[in-house]
Order: C-alpha cells, then structure tokens, then sequence
C-alpha cells in the first residue's frame, strides 16, 4: 500500500501514485497526464509520470 508520506519524498508520481495525491480516479488521472501542455508530464518509455513540483504548481493555478 502506498503511504501518503512516502508520496512528499518523491519527485516523479506514477498514475497509482498521482491518483493517492489528488485523490482523483485513474481515469481522470490519464487524462489529465496525456495532455503534454499542462507541464507536469513526463514520458518515459510508454509510461506516464507526474512531475511533483510542477504538478503543484499546475493545481495552484487552477484555483479560480
């Protein structure tokens, strides 16, 4: 089981991971990582990361 501690040390979140952090389901959370422009998505090889320093950035400027 993934820790919600272990998550703050981490710089790249995997879906399962991302999906614990926002607490968002997997759907929504591929979503959201296949879009390149948002600035916190990573590829490396076919897999999908979430940069977590730019994902908190991202959700900062999304409040309205």
């Amino acid at each position: 089981m993934i820790d919600k501690n272990t998550l703050e040390e981490k710089a790249l979140l995997s879906v399962k991971e991302m999906c614990i952090y926002l607490s968002i389901g997997q759907t929504k959370c591929r979503e959201l990582l296949s879009d390149p422009s948002n600035g916190f998505t990573v590829r490396i090889g076919n897999r999908l990361y979430a940069h977590k320093k730019h994902l908190d950035k991202w959700l900062e400027n999304q409040i309205y």
